[in-house]
């Protein structure tokens, strides 16, 4: 029985594949009549495609005298970080496009509806709206599907400051010849009050990117052998949820037993996001940065001012580059020129990244966590990915410095 699901997975992993892990833009008609026809089916009326993921992760730590203070329950695990199933395709009109998702909750042991909703694609206005539960559509780094990102973790600031999901309705388009991408998006809590994304009764979310170096030809939405330079301002305005705010992240682990920075719930009545971004690829060199300004509107707390963000670099030695997708403005998975399971070695990179987080101000002492970190990414095939990590933490909070080494593996499958 082993050998026979070891055998299931490797033919998985072997086979070509596009991973569908959060499908941020439901594929054109073009796209489904080349997609691989072993997860899909395409009548006259109607398509569908099913793709899914699965994570599994390893962490072990190494803590100094204070950090075990702080973080007392720190304790090496392995398990699943992420397994969820995903269908899309097209409805009778041509317009109109569907996607669904259902991911397993490992922490409360549940199955849950994640991206879902319909995709109207308006042409005239470059660009289509969404209707349902998805990204927001604030920072590149949390737009980019999980299974795609540079590092096996977004940033502490990232997680504190952005919920993953959110129901609402987002419109994305591009203009002046696809240097511009914009999206726009309100949303609100009635639907996903019990979920534990959930951290506003209501959002108004938007962001505008800058492409100078992009020259897309009609059709064209895939940007990989030419430099890219991207540039972004964003702005998210929200409400507390039930009149309390919380930010708190884990230390960038997410096998984590405790939590890196935590404010507790205190009253407030709304925050104000502001964020600048830029990345850099060329070829196999990628580079970007993040960074993001919370103002919040508390009274009995001294309306607090938190802050935080990233700055990285990455080399793909085997010659590949990170695809970027230049209708949505972010990025998509690394496809290797010669498979791992073809004789070739896969794609193989290094990643390096610096990150921070501030959330002590005024009468809020949430702590400040700065975190190094050292990867290295496998892309065995287009469906499997190793990574290996490095990370050393310092994490101000309770009138202590404590210092946490994090090792770290994931092995991640993603099929369409």
């Amino acid at each position: 029985m082993r050998s026979s699901r070891l055998a299931l997975l490797l033919a998985l992993a072997a086979a070509p594949s596009r991973g569908i892990c959060e499908d941020l833009d439901p594929p054109d008609p073009e796209e489904l009549r080349t997609a691989s026809k072993a997860f899909q089916l395409e009548t006259e009326y109607f398509s569908l495609r099913f793709g899914g993921g699965l994570l599994v992760d390893y962490t072990r730590y190494i803590q100094d005298s204070e950090s075990r203070l702080q973080m007392p329950d720190l304790a090496p695990e392995s398990g699943i970080r992420d397994l969820r199933g995903i269908a899309s395709g097209r409805l009778i009109w041509k317009r109109l496009a569907y996607t669904w998702g259902y991911l397993y909750d490992v922490p409360a042991n549940k199955w849950r509806f994640r991206q879902t909703g319909l995709k109207l694609s308006v042409p005239e206005l470059g660009g289509f709206l969404f209707v349902g539960r998805t990204k927001e559509g604030i920072s590149t780094n949390k737009f980019t599907v999980g299974y795609y990102g540079f590092l096996n973790e977004r940033s502490a600031v990232n997680d504190a400051f952005f919920p993953i999901l959110a129901d609402g309705a987002r419109w994305l388009a591009s203009v002046a010849d696809g240097k511009l991408v914009y999206n726009v998006g309100v949303f609100a809590d009635p639907v996903s009050e019990n979920e534990s994304f959930n951290k506003n009764d209501w959002q108004v979310v938007g962001r505008l990117v800058w492409l100078p170096l992009t020259s897309l030809a009609p059709g064209d939405k895939l940007i990989t052998n030419e430099p890219l330079l991207h540039l972004a301002v964003e702005a998210r305005y929200a409400g507390a949820n039930d009149g309390v705010l919380q930010y708190r992240s884990k230390p960038e682990a997410f096998l984590a037993q405790d939590q890196a920075v935590d404010t507790g719930m205190f009253e407030a009545d709304n925050s104000t996001i502001l964020g600048a971004e830029a990345y850099y690829l060329n070829g196999p060199f990628s580079a970007g940065s993040e960074y993001f300004i919370n103002q919040v509107r508390s009274d009995t707390t001294g309306d607090p001012f938190f802050h935080g963000g990233e700055v990285f670099a990455a080399y793909l030695f085997t010659g590949e580059s990170h695809p970027y997708n230049a209708r949505g403005a972010y990025f998509e998975d690394v496809v290797p020129e010669r498979s791992f399971f073809r004789n070739g070695p896969g794609a193989v990179e290094l990643v390096g990244r610096v990150s921070y987080v501030d959330l002590d101000s005024a009468a809020v002492r949430g702590g400040r966590f700065l975190r190094a970190t050292a990867l290295l990414n496998w892309y065995m095939s287009e469906a499997l990915r190793f990574e290996a990590a490095y990370g050393i933490g310092f994490l101000d909070r309770d009138d202590l410095v404590g210092r946490t080494q994090f090792f770290m593996t994931r092995i991640q499958l993603s099929i369409e």
